[in-house]
């Protein structure tokens, strides 16, 4: 509930602040937490985790349609992408070095007794639950293979 009230105040403060791209990716926020809180099934409230995974989502949205955006030369549409990446990623935790990654990785393999690529999947389990929010699922996946190979 932490980042939920967070972006109530950031959206006032934005209104105030007449700025456009912020209030336009803090709405997105809100939206997406509204529809989280609502959906069938949910409990009406959002823990600390579900919150992070959904900006997260939202970052990892516009990350892709800045790369497409890019690749087909629309800069100005690339630029608008950007500029709620950026937004979006203020409010997650800060991402984890290389360095931090492969040794967080390598104590989870040693945890779940892992020898091979064959048991990438006991590793990716328990680092994906621990790692959320702190680093790109690509960017696990790509270090397990590498310390299982």
């Amino acid at each position: 509930m932490a980042i939920d009230s967070n972006i109530m105040s950031a959206i006032k403060e934005a209104m105030l602040a007449k700025d456009e791209a912020r209030l336009r990716t803090l709405r997105f926020i809100k939206s997406a937490f509204m529809l989280a809180k609502t959906e069938k099934g949910s409990t009406g409230t959002l823990t600390d985790e579900q919150e992070v995974k959904i900006i997260q989502k939202l970052f990892n949205q516009r990350k892709e349609s800045y790369t497409v955006y890019l690749q087909q030369g629309r800069e100005e549409l690339a630029k608008t992408e950007k500029e709620e990446m950026d937004i979006l990623e203020s409010f997650l935790p800060k991402q984890m070095d290389d360095e931090e990654l492969k040794a967080v990785l390598s104590a989870i393999i040693e945890q779940v007794g892992a020898k091979s690529p064959a048991d990438m999947g006991k590793v990716m389990g328990v680092a994906s639950k621990t790692l959320a929010g702190k680093a790109e699922g690509g960017r696990i996946s790509a270090t397990v293979k590498a310390l299982l190979a």
